[in-house]
C-alpha cells in the first residue's frame, strides 16, 4: 500500500515534470528503483512532456560552448553537513549496516550505510539528519521490527520512503518501495512490522509535534 492515489499521482507528476524539491525528488527516485509498481505511469507522463516539447518552436542558444560546459561541470549544490556521516554506528549491530542505498539517494546517505551517525531517540528508535536541503529536513528512521513510535503529528508535508521492513499506522501498512505521506490533518502511532527492523528515508517540509503522553515526556530530549 503507498500513499493516497491522488496525493501520490500528483507526487509522480512533479517527479516526471521536475518540479520537486530535491530531496522529494530523490525519494521518488528511489522508490522507482524499489518498486516497479508506477514506473509505467511515470514513463507515460515523460512521454507527454516529451511531445510537448516537440511541438514547441526552438529558440537559438546563445554562447553555446559555455552553457554547456556550465552544465557538465555543475554539481549538486549540497552543503557540507549533508555529505555522508563518518560516525560510526551504534554499537549494537543494525541490519542498515547491509542494505543497499538507492542510487538516487546515494548524494545524500552516501553509497553505503556502513558509515551513518545513527543518533538514539527512543529504545529501539535511531535516526540520522541530514540537515535542511532545497527547503526540506532530510533524515534517516530505524525502528526496531515490533517497536511503535510515539504518537504524532506534522507541521507541514512529510513524505517517507520504507527501503527496508514495513509499518503500519491508520491509513494501512507500508512495506519495502511504498511512499506514505502525513501532514497536519494526520495523527499517527506508526508500528514497525514484527520479524525485521524498519528503515526508512524521510523528506519533511515542517516540524513533528509529538502527541501522546509519553511523547510528550520525552519531546525534550528529541527535538
Amino acid at each position: 500500500m503507498e500513499t493516497n492515489v491522488t496525493g501520490l499521482d500528483e507526487l509522480l507528476a512533479g517527479y516526471a515534470a521536475g518540479t520537486l524539491s530535491y530531496p522529494a525528488q530523490a525519494l521518488v527516485g528511489a522508490h522507482l528503483e524499489l518498486s516497479d509498481r508506477n514506473r509505467g505511469y511515470v514513463s507515460s507522463l515523460e512521454t507527454l512532456a516529451g511531445l510537448d516539447l516537440d511541438g514547441t518552436e526552438p529558440v537559438p542558444l546563445t554562447d553555446r560552448d559555455t552553457a554547456l560546459g556550465a552544465i557538465f561541470s555543475s554539481e549538486m549544490p549540497l552543503p557540507s553537513d549533508f555529505a555522508p556521516a563518518t560516525q560510526e554506528p551504534a554499537t549494537r549491530e543494525m541490519t542498515s549496516d547491509v542494505l543497499a542505498v538507492p542510487r538516487s539517494l546515494q548524494a545524500i546517505i552516501g553509497s553505503s550505510m556502513k558509515g551513518v551517525a545513527w543518533k538514539t531517540l527512543l529504545p529501539g528508535v535511531r535516526e540520522c539528519r541530514f540537515g535542511e536541503i532545497d527547503g526540506c529536513n532530510t533524515s534517516l528512521l530505524w525502528v526496531r521490527g515490533g517497536r511503535a513510535l510515539p504518537s504524532h503529528t506534522h507541521h507541514g508535508a512529510e513524505l517517507t520512503l520504507v527501503l527496508q521492513g514495513g509499518f503500519s499506522d491508520d491509513d494501512g501498512h507500508f512495506v519495502t518501495g511504498d511512499i506514505a505521506f502525513a501532514d497536519g490533518d494526520v495523527d499517527h502511532k506508526p508500528i514497525a512490522d514484527k520479524g525485521e527492523d524498519c528503515i526508512c528515508f524521510a523528506v519533511t517540509a515542517g516540524r513533528l509535534e509529538l502527541t501522546g503522553p509519553i511523547g510528550r515526556w520525552f519531546a525534550p530530549f528529541i527535538s
